[in-house]
């Protein structure tokens, strides 16, 4: 079976890489030719953990192919997925104009029976319209030939894509016959061997199950966001707050960690589609404003710690900056809180000094020459007067605390013990813990 797969970003790449891994002959294909020439020579637009690896040894076995030319790709496909992106618009609203271009060209380049598949997240109804641009090309041809419309949204995290795509917890398919259910259920047969299911459903649900998955993970850290600022005032601990809700079966642990806001290219972007899909069906989702409004003002919490620590006096101060990606494992700097943190840092009249382990030459593009950019997270310490903890990569989570010269850190993940710090000399801040403040009025 032949797959084409139409954009070269997160999605696509990933779904393209992973496809041919199992034997299947794949053709990603992308309007941009520096992009495909430099994936041609196995250099990646994204960072992904093992999918270099995987690009890399299928183009050399022939099984994974990059093109510019959808005319010249699509006609003995089996199936084609549309992974382009679907940037939000000024009223929040998800912008398919390239989702409905790459429809039409299908339509107009297509000359066998063909599965075609929205992968990009799509606000529900998205289907009717790539049917109709798709319908639309074969009468402006005057051809007849069958074609089969499916949504088969994304489920993964970025810096563990690889290993959610050929091990997923399920695979969700929609779908309005069975012909293409069965072409559907045979390309993703090498992936259901760990017994996890595919579930087929109709086109709606399937566009409506994406974006309700990633509003609910949202709902669930902006909760115990507004829990960790209530513990702080009340003088309680979030993190012991968190598992104590977390053994609870009907919670869960996963997705209750306090932070600083999330970020990255799903959750805010289809927290806002979701919310304004419902506007347009006169149906307000409160919850969702709300989980919004909450991960906006998250954003602030870590420059607000600052702020207070040094009494509104930031002038001259230089703050160093321990991760910029919204998560680790990614180089993803989209709706990162670093940014956020840095543009409230400098407005105040701070100096500020950052390290990534990957991120760096993405940041660049955003922050240029505005902050110190280090070598190290030891490098962004030194003369520090304070260290703030953004994302919490695995080589931040032992430093030598003899080698920080910064007194005070702001953990905005909570990887730290606040004992340890304070036995090597370290204020510490986290978020929702028990602050400086309060704890030295606390007698056991």
């Amino acid at each position: 079976m032949k797959v084409v797969v139409v954009g070269t970003g997160y999605v696509g790449l990933v779904t393209g890489a992973c496809l041919a891994e199992v034997g299947t002959d794949v053709v990603c294909v992308d309007v941009d030719a520096g992009k495909i020439s430099r994936l041609e020579k196995g250099i990646l637009p994204i960072y992904e953990p093992g999918l270099e690896e995987i690009v890399t040894r299928n183009f050399r076995n022939g099984r994974l192919k990059f093109s510019t030319s959808l005319e010249f790709s699509i006609p003995d496909a089996a199936v084609a997925f549309i992974a382009v992106g679907t940037p939000p618009g000024e009223d929040g609203s998800a912008d398919l104009r390239y989702v409905l271009q790459v429809a039409k060209e299908i339509g107009h380049h297509m000359t066998a029976p063909l599965v075609i598949v929205t992968k990009s997240t799509v606000p529900v109804g998205t289907a009717v319209k790539v049917n109709r641009a798709v319908k639309e090309a074969l009468q402006d041809r005057g051809a007849q030939i069958d074609y089969d419309v499916a949504s088969n949204p994304e489920f993964l995290k970025e810096g563990a894509a690889v290993a959610d795509f050929m091990k997923p917890d399920r695979i969700v398919v929609g779908v309005n016959n069975e012909r293409a259910a069965k072409v559907l259920e045979s390309l993703y047969a090498p992936f259901l061997l760990n017994g996890h299911p595919i579930l087929f459903m109709d086109v709606a649900s399937a566009e409506m199950t994406k974006y309700a998955a990633n509003a609910m993970l949202a709902t669930k850290i902006s909760f115990m966001n507004d829990i960790a600022g209530l513990c702080e005032l009340v003088g309680a601990d979030v993190n012991k707050v968190r598992k104590g809700i977390g053994s609870d079966p009907r919670i869960g642990s996963r997705f209750i960690y306090p932070g600083i806001g999330y970020g990255g290219s799903c959750f805010p972007k289809d927290v806002k589609a979701l919310i304004r899909t419902g506007l347009e069906y006169d149906r307000r989702l409160r919850i969702l404003e709300a989980v919004e409004a909450v991960n906006d003002d998250q954003k602030k919490v870590m420059f607000d710690k600052i702020f207070r620590h040094f009494d509104g006096q930031l002038k001259n101060k230089t703050i160093a900056l321990w991760g910029l990606s919204f998560k680790p494992n990614t180089d993803d700097m989209r709706e990162a809180p670093s940014l956020v943190l840095v543009a409230s840092l400098l407005e105040a009249g701070a100096s500020v000094r950052v390290f990534d382990p990957v991120a760096m030459h993405e940041a660049q593009k955003t922050l240029g020459n505005t902050v110190e950019w280090c070598s190290d997270l030891y490098h962004a310490a030194e003369g520090a007067d304070a260290v703030a903890l953004i994302t919490e990569w695995n080589e931040f989570r032992l430093p030598d605390w003899k080698r920080i010269g910064a007194r005070v850190l702001f953990d905005g993940r909570n990887i730290y013990d606040d004992v340890t710090l304070h036995k090597n000399g370290i204020t510490y801040y986290g978020i929702g813990t028990i602050q400086p403040s309060i704890q030295k009025m606390i007698t056991i």
